[in-house]
């Protein structure tokens, strides 16, 4: 009996866990139809064996190509032994065979490749899976290989936190890098390491970060991370593709901010945050999604990246008065009063006649009072 539903009710990461779990054997399909995009996972025995998705067709053969890790006449000759031999071989076993790639640098490309895959699936929030159990024999894959679910799950997990770290500054795949113009201040000699050199060499002002990864062959996370420290240092800069009448559809980070914030009335701190990065991956500018990501971190004791959340949720919406009221709680559950006292000050300044004006107003004294007790005891 097939196992399927819309991600709505349960999310693909929850899929995932339940084939890892019950050490299922066959094939998951995922379809969006705001992405107009479609997935294939293939599990054996709860491991993942393959996996493709169609917005990313280049075979395995191309990606190794644009890589640089094998040549075009490495690539024709390794599909003429293919067709010449009579049993079949795959791909990555006759590139094996021939000594062209080495088995390591083979079953990296490989796993980068399913983590492309798997991780973009893992991003959709909308959507239907469907999964059904049957022989993995004839799998499309080039090379034998068994990827850990729960590595992949825990590494999608990581890179969900990550992402919600550069979206200040590389808000989603679609934008558009250019170079940016050349001040009289910045240093005439780049030190790049070589794969950001080659992601440098790719800028052409039309290619966005998406195409840029499927070039290079590089993960699309990875890329935007390179991204994101050439946009830092100034080299870069970041142009969003104009809108047009076929223009795809915009995701709304609307959704992920009310599945936050009812994960969060429920206890299920988590989730509520791993929704609230998801908006901000939408839309990196969002204030309420950084005010929902502090309140979930606050709960699971993470006051550090709380705080962080919160001063990013002032920087980007300084008239959003709860993102003030509460940087100035956790500031001072870390003990930064002077922070706490500027951070209520500004929201008595937004909010001076609220119900909880005066209570404010009052852990401003009280905070001023133990800061200068503090300043007091040390200057002695």
């Amino acid at each position: 009996m097939a196992i399927e539903g819309p991600l709505r009710e349960l999310g693909i990461h929850d899929v995932f866990q339940l084939l890892d779990l019950s050490r299922k054997t066959g094939t998951l399909s995922v379809t969006s139809e705001l992405r107009d995009n479609e997935g294939t996972v293939f599990f054996d025995s709860g491991r993942v064996v393959h996996a493709s998705i169609r917005s990313q067709p280049a075979p395995l053969g191309t990606m190794l190509v644009r890589s640089g890790k094998i040549s075009e006449t490495d690539l024709e000759h390794a599909r003429s032994v293919q067709r010449e031999r009579m049993d079949s071989p795959r791909l990555g076993e006759v590139l094996l065979e021939t000594g062209a790639i080495t088995p390591r640098e083979l079953e990296r490309q490989v796993r980068q490749q399913i983590e492309a895959v798997v991780f973009e699936l893992m991003s959709w929030r909308e959507g239907f899976f469907s999964f059904e159990e049957r022989s993995v024999a004839d799998a499309p894959s080039e090379v034998s290989i068994r990827i850990s679910t729960e590595s992949l799950l825990m590494e999608g997990a990581r890179r969900i936190d990550e992402w919600s770290r550069i979206a200040d500054k590389v808000p989603n795949l679609q934008v558009i890098p250019v170079l940016a113009p050349v001040d009289d201040d910045h240093p005439t000699l780049l030190d790049l390491l070589p794969n950001e050199w080659a992601v440098l060499a790719l800028i052409d002002g039309e290619s966005d970060l998406r195409a840029i990864a499927g070039t290079l062959g590089q993960s699309e996370f990875d890329v935007a991370k390179i991204m994101y420290g050439l946009v830092s240092t100034g080299v870069v800069a970041l142009r969003t593709p104009e809108k047009s009448n076929g223009a795809a559809r915009v995701e709304d980070p609307a959704p992920y901010l009310e599945r936050s914030t009812k994960a969060l009335a429920i206890g299920r701190v988590d989730e509520a945050l791993e929704e609230a990065r998801r908006a901000l991956a939408v839309d990196g500018g969002s204030a309420e999604a950084r005010l929902l990501a502090a309140r979930a971190l606050s709960r699971l004791g993470r006051l550090a990246d709380a705080v962080e959340e919160l001063r990013r949720a002032t920087e980007h919406d300084p008239l959003h008065a709860d993102a003030h009221l509460e940087l100035g709680y956790a500031a001072a559950r870390r003990g930064e009063l002077l922070a706490a006292v500027q951070a209520w000050d500004q929201w008595l300044k937004l909010r001076p006649s609220a119900p909880n004006a005066e209570r404010v107003r009052a852990a401003v004294e009280s905070a001023m009072r133990l800061y200068n007790l503090i300043e007091a005891h040390v200057s002695v």
